[in-house]
């Protein structure tokens, strides 16, 4: 095998490998494995002890794996929609008290630019960990939430003193001048 065929074997299998791990993210199953190995490992006290998170009072486990991937098309299971809205194990859920600019459907494209910030905002508040605590369901069913992070702030309350959401409820759209 010459050598620029060899090179392209490895290109190929590279691009179809990171084409098998989107398509795992996509239908959740890369969330599944996540959890499975976190249930298998353990986190350590700095007297050297192992704890286990789930039931230890007062620990409180970092998100899983890093940043929360932001959500693509397929099924989702556990990603961040924009700056106001997610998924977590399957179940939608939306910030309370809160209004973040439209990813989606923005009015104008200023709202659009506020919106890739705002999501990407809480996407780096998210990766160093947090909790989410239900507070009902909103008109659409989706559950109502706040999000505490590791460091004990309100994620939507930093959001809103950044200038990248509004509280809510509210009338009109700072972001297109309405």
């Amino acid at each position: 095998m010459s050598r620029s065929a060899g090179d392209a074997l490895v290109v190929a299998a590279v691009f179809a490998g990171a084409l098998f791990l989107g398509r795992m993210q996509e239908n959740g199953a890369l969330d599944a494995a996540f959890a499975a190995i976190e249930r298998h490992v353990a986190i350590f006290t700095d007297q050297g002890r192992a704890i286990d998170p789930t039931t230890e009072p007062g620990v409180r486990p970092a998100a899983r794996w890093g940043a929360l991937p932001l959500c693509s098309s397929g099924k989702r299971v556990t990603c961040l929609v924009d700056g106001d809205t997610g998924w977590a194990g399957g179940t939608k859920w939306r910030l309370l008290n809160i209004d973040a600019p439209e990813v989606s459907r923005p009015e104008c494209p200023r709202e659009r630019l506020f919106a890739d910030q705002a999501t990407r905002r809480l996407q780096a508040l998210l990766a160093s960990g947090y909790d989410l605590d239900g507070d009902g369901h909103d008109r659409y069913g989706r559950e109502l939430v706040t999000i505490t992070l590791s460091d004990g702030r309100d994620a939507g309350a930093v959001l809103i003193a950044e200038g990248l959401v509004q509280p809510w409820p509210n009338s009109g759209n700072p972001w297109c001048g309405r």
